[in-house]
Formats: C-alpha cells, structure tokens, sequence
C-alpha cells in the first residue's frame, strides 16, 4: 500500500468539503451586511428581517464550518511534516497569522454581532458586520497567500535544507495570488447569491405569504450573482497568463512539457514531473459558470414586473442550480491543486519528500476516521440550513427592535 496517494486523497476530500462551507460564508456575510445597511438606513421591517434570516443560516453554516477547518489543520502537522520542516518558516507565517488574528477577530465581532441585536446601537450593530466581512476576506487573503507560495515560491532563500522567508513584499506580490484570491472572493458571492435566490424560489413554489420578503431576496440574490458571474470568469481567463509563466504544463502543450520535465530531471534525477492531464475539470468549471452566468442574468430581467414568479418554470431551475456554484468551486480548487503536482511546492519539494513518515495502514485509518467526520458534519450542516431555510422567516412580532439610544460595548 502506498502512502503518498493516501495522504494526498486526505488532504484532498478534506480540502474540498470544508470549501464547501468557506465558500457560503465568503458570499453570505456581505449580503447579509448589505441587508443590515439598508435597514439601518430605512428602518423597513422587511430589511430587518431579511437580515434575520439570512444571518442565521450564515451563523449555522460558519459554527458547523470552524470545525471543519480544525480537521484541516491537524493534517499538516500529522501527514506533512516535510512540508512544516522545509517550508514552515515562509508556509506557516500567514497561517498563523490567519488562525490568530483574522480567525479569532472574525469570530469576536460575529459573537458581538449575534448578541448584540436590541441591545447595541444600530450603528454600532452595523459596524460589526461589515468587520465580519472584512476579517472574512482578510483570512481568505493569507490563506491564498499561503496556498500562491506551494503555486509559485518566491521571496525565500535556502538555508541549509530549510527555506526561509526573506522578502515579505515578494511574497505578498505573488503573481499567484491576487487574481486567484478575486476569483475565490467572487466566486463565494455567486454561490451565495444562487443560494439566495434558490431559496427564494423554493418559497415562491410553496405559493408563500411572504412575497414581498422573498421578492427582495431573490431580486438583491439574482443581481449579485450576475454581476459576480461575470466578475468569476474575468478573474479566471486572468489567472491563464500567469499560468503559462510560472506553472506552464498544467495548461499543457508540447513545447511546455518540455521544458517542466527538462528542469525536474536537471534538479531531482530521472523521473515524471509532468501534472495529470487536468483538462476535464477546467472544462466543467468553465461550462457551469457560464451557465451560471446566463441564468443568473436572464432571471435577474425577468425579476421585473415579476415575471419570473408568473412564469414558474424558472422558480424550478434557480432552486436545481444551488449545488453548481458549489461543484464547480471543486473542480476549481481541484485544478489547482493537482496542477503542480508530483510537487508540493512547484518545483522545490517534492510530494513524497513532503509527506510524514507513518506507516500507509495509519494513514488508511486516518482517512477514513477523518472524512467521516467532515461527512457528518457537511450533513448536518446542510439539515440545519434546509431546516431553516424551509421555514423561512421569523414573524414580524417576533423581531427584535434595536434599542434607539447610544449603547456601549
């Protein structure tokens, strides 16, 4: 049994399912703090509610999710000690700082936000969702700029065995970091956007009394997700050239297989150097974001004069079309990943020089221990926000009113 296809399957389905919730949490949290803006402007009940409701199934998807991202963490301390020992001084710094700073002060102003409803000032309420989102995006920023280094290292130099991080701005203007990290940030608004908008539908099917409710939703869903459809695929054709710079052969071609396999012999002796070919997953992402993107377009036209509830017929397709953002997001993440192999960091370390020195039978166990874990949790996560989404909102009397005067925390 061999150990290395074993670590890297974990390591993928772990990746993977806790993306799933990464991804929900990027895009709902500024939809929900775009909601919150606008009642704390109007003071409509209906904004207030909508920020109710979908800061509920935003809260019920990032608690399931925080401990998904623990499962993730403990691999690299379990499976890849290669990895921590060669690249921890550069790898380990913006995780760390991901787990301490943006983690623990994303999770302090989201507490604060919860239980501060009727009790804080509205502005001061407000606030805190907006620094949600901000330390939101500045967790998913570290972690991409964590990620761009195993792409395409730079701002290092080795120091023995051990590569140190010695130009932090190099690290920082890694070509494989910014336009993927838009993508990424994008990418979450069009999957909550759908998700949105699905749930929408779903409630319009049920000939709901809450028309007015789900009317703004699915209009505020549907115009965020067209315009994040298209800001998705920009940001990806973005990502080609950089490609064809700094990890050519995971595009392929002849003239850059060549040229990848020629510079693995010269450094790491005879051997495959070249990535799987990647191309079925590039293409299904392509295909079902430009789906997406159609969708989301036409529906967000026919949201007006509300022909779209009249017609019913797309009501069906925009609740079928909630998994694919979710889908496509994986072969994404899929294509990135598994291009630079057989490296871990592209052409410095090698896979099976990253991986731990524990038997393939642990690992075995390991796997099944751990992805049966994150399946239950995916599952639960999803029961809770089926759950919730199928009730809808919470009746009007039972909304909390924000209390008028100037609170303090």
């Amino acid at each position: 049994m061999d150990l290395v296809p074993i670590a890297r399957l974990q390591f993928a389905t772990t990746t993977s399912l806790h993306f799933l919730f990464v991804l929900l949490t990027l895009g709902l949290a500024p939809l929900v703090a775009v909601t919150q803006t606008r009642y704390t402007f109007s003071r409509k009940p209906v904004h207030q509610r909508m920020t109710r409701f979908w800061g509920h199934l935003y809260v019920i998807n990032y608690v399931v999710g925080i401990a998904t991202g623990i499962v993730m963490e403990f691999q690299f301390g379990l499976n890849w000690t290669g990895l921590t020992a060669f690249a921890g001084d550069v790898f380990g710094a913006p995780l760390a700082i991901e787990t301490l700073v943006a983690f623990f002060l994303e999770s302090t102003f989201l507490g604060l936000w919860i239980f501060g409803w009727g009790k804080l000032n509205r502005w001061v309420h407000l606030s805190l969702i907006w620094l949600v989102v901000l330390t939101a995006y500045l967790s998913a920023f570290w972690v991409m700029g964590a990620n761009a280094f195993l792409q395409n290292p730079v701002g290092y130099r080795m120091d023995g065995d051990v590569a140190r991080l010695t130009d932090f701005g190099a690290f920082l203007s890694n070509p494989s970091l910014w336009s993927a990290l838009a993508h990424v940030l994008t990418a979450g608004l069009l999957a909550a956007g759908i998700f949105m908008a699905g749930v929408s539908a779903y409630h319009f099917i049920r000939r709901t009394a809450e028309a007015e409710f789900f009317r703004r939703s699915m209009r505020l869903g549907l115009g965020v997700a067209a315009i994040a459809s298209s800001m998705v695929i920009g940001f990806g054709f973005q990502q080609f050239p950089v490609l064809q710079q700094v990890q050519p052969a995971k595009l392929g071609g002849p003239e850059q297989d060549a040229l990848v396999q020629a510079a693995g012999e010269a450094k790491f002796g005879q051997g495959d150097y070249l990535p799987p070919d990647l191309s079925g997953f590039l293409e299904a992402m392509l295909n079902i974001g430009f789906l997406l993107s159609t969708v989301a377009w036409i529906a967000w036209l026919l949201t007006f004069r509300n022909w779209i509830v009249r017609l019913r017929l797309p009501l069906y397709l925009l609740v079928a079309l909630i998994p694919l953002p979710f889908v496509a997001a994986i072969f994404g993440w899929l294509f990135r990943e598994m291009g630079r192999q057989p490296f871990l960091i592209n052409g410095l370390l090698l896979t099976s020089d990253g991986v731990s020195s524990v038997s393939a039978g642990s690992m075995l166990a390991s796997y099944i221990a751990f992805t049966a874990v994150l399946v239950g949790l995916v599952i639960t996560n999803w029961v809770l926000i089926a759950r919730v989404a199928k009730r809808g909102p919470a009746p009007l009397a039972e909304v909390v009113k924000p209390e008028p005067v100037m609170a303090t925390l």
